[in-house]
Formats: C-alpha cells, sequence, structure tokens
C-alpha cells in the first residue's frame, strides 16, 4: 500500500518532526486510531478539538457584531462563552441570539454539537466496554536446566484479582532467513511448551520450552542468533472472568533480554491464613545457576 503525501507536501515541517507517522493511521482508519490510542493523549485531543471549535464560532460569532444580545461587541470572551453554552445546550441566561445571521450560526453549531455528542458518547463506551489484559511478562527471559534439559523459561503473572479461564499461550522463534532462490524472510517457528494451555489463570504462570534435539532453538548460541537477528514472542489469550469475552496479551524478548545459566527467583509465599500470594516486588528477579 502507497503511503498518501499529503501531509508532508502541504507541511513539511511535519516531515522533520517525524509527526507524518504519527498521524498517519488517522487518515486512513480514524475510528480504529482514535480506539487503540491511549487515555492520556486521547483526552488530550478531545480537550483541544472541543476547544478548537469553540474558538472557530467565537470568531464567527464576532463577526455578527450585534446579533448576540448582552454581549460586549468586539469580545472574544463573551463571543467564546456564548459557543460553549451553545455547542453544550444548557441554555441561555443573559446573552442570546437577536439576529437572524446569529439565529444561523446557532442552528449549525447546536446541529455540530449534537453530532459530536453522539460520536464521543459511542467512542468513550466502546473504550471503556473493551475488555483488555492485564498480564505481566518478566522483564527477561532465562535458560536454565530442567530435568535435566536446558529450558528456555518466560514468567508471567495476572495482575488483576479475576481469573483468565482457558488460557493459553504461544512462544515462537523468530529470524531473518535466506532461501535457496535468495528470498530473504522473517519467519516464525513455534516452540513446544511443557505447558501451553491452563484452564483457570490466577496468579502466575512459568512458561518453559524444552531445548532438546526437536527445538528450533536446538545447537544456537547468543552469536548465532544475533546474525540472524533473532527473537521471542509470546502471545497469550484467554476469557475474561468478568467480561466473558476474550482478551490477549504479547511481548517480544530481544536476545538482550534472553538470560543463560540463569533462573527466576521464587516469589510464591503464604499469609498467616494460608493463602498463596505471590510477591510482585521480584517478579523479574533472577539468579545464577549454582
Amino acid at each position: 500500500m502507497r503511503r498518501s503525501p499529503g501531509l508532508s507536501k502541504s507541511f513539511p515541517f511535519l516531515k522533520q518532526l517525524n509527526l507524518v507517522d504519527l498521524f498517519h493511521p488517522a487518515t486512513h482508519d480514524l475510528y480504529h486510531w482514535l480506539l487503540a490510542l491511549r487515555w492520556r493523549p486521547f483526552l488530550m485531543l478531545i480537550s483541544l478539538f472541543y476547544f478548537s471549535i469553540n474558538c472557530l464560532f467565537a470568531l464567527a460569532y464576532m463577526t455578527a457584531k450585534d446579533g448576540i444580545a448582552n454581549a460586549e461587541q468586539g469580545s472574544f470572551k463573551d463571543a467564546f462563552f456564548f459557543s460553549i453554552q451553545t455547542l453544550s445546550t444548557v441554555g441561555y441566561g443573559s446573552m442570546y441570539p437577536k439576529s437572524l445571521y446569529a439565529q444561523i450560526l446557532v442552528t449549525v453549531e447546536i446541529w455540530i454539537g449534537l453530532l459530536l455528542l453522539t460520536i464521543l458518547t459511542g467512542l468513550m463506551f466502546a473504550r471503556f466496554s473493551r475488555p483488555t489484559a492485564k498480564v505481566l511478562f518478566s522483564n527477561v527471559a532465562v535458560i536454565c536446566p530442567y530435568n535435566g534439559i536446558p529450558t528456555l523459561m518466560v514468567r508471567t503473572a495476572n495482575r488483576r484479582d479475576n481469573r483468565i479461564l482457558e488460557a493459553q499461550i504461544r512462544l515462537c522463534f523468530i529470524l531473518n532467513e535466506v532461501s535457496e532462490e535468495g528470498y530473504k524472510l522473517r519467519r516464525f517457528y513455534d516452540l513446544k511448551l511443557l505447558r501451553s494451555q491452563t484452564p483457570v489463570f490466577d496468579l502466575s504462570w512459568l512458561v518453559m520450552h524444552p531445548i532438546d534435539q526437536n527445538s528450533p532453538l536446538y545447537g544456537e548460541t547468543i552469536e548465532s542468533l544475533a546474525e540472524k537477528e533473532g527473537e521471542i514472542g509470546v502471545i497469550l489469550t484467554g476469557l475474561d472472568e468478568t467480561f466473558s469475552q476474550t482478551i490477549h496479551a504479547r511481548h517480544v524478548y530481544t536476545l538482550v533480554n534472553i538470560l543463560p545459566n540463569q533462573r527466576f527467583v521464587d516469589i510464591f509465599s503464604r499469609n498467616a491464613q494460608g493463602k498463596t500470594y505471590i510477591d510482585l516486588a521480584h517478579f523479574h528477579d533472577v539468579v545464577p545457576i549454582n
């Protein structure tokens, strides 16, 4: 798909500030971009749009001259707050439109306000009602012996109080390969796990892949993987107990985050009442193998 040059041509300074790639998704799929946007930039964008449209209508009302009763002629402040009252349909107090031109502007702004209210309500509902996973992945993956076999281990935890039902997890070995014909490809190899699914994901899950003769990692070293730009991808899916909807989480480990001859520290403990809990303060900690 070719990228439209409209933004960079119309606003060359955006290209210099690397903002073209930031706003590029919005020009192709605005709805998805607004849903995927983080809450802070989303609220900032909505606030900026709200004040901008009120400023535009305030300037329009200023051209009406004496079209707004009890407003100081030429006052941007009065026109701005009159626009806010009109856009929100809260009703007028001392200021109200008294000329045909002002009435037309009010009609247009109220129609735009109702349209924007409907759109923003739908966006807010879609963002709040969308189930999301709050899964914590360890900062590093380790390679240590398990039953005498070198094993790649990744640790995950459910940070919510509810449970993830029918959880499934996949590990993928990602690397660059060149075919016999010279095609350069980014290949994905599934890594076989000792346990790839669990009926209930409540606290923590230690994901283990034995590096035996059937493993794509067998015989590989950190240096050989670095030449192939190897990575380990983790994908977790499951059913959220509260929403009864499918959720997912993912994480990627680069070679810098894969530590051989290390193991995770134990994080399980029991309180005085005998209830099991995990210590997230040491969730990412590892120790050398003795």
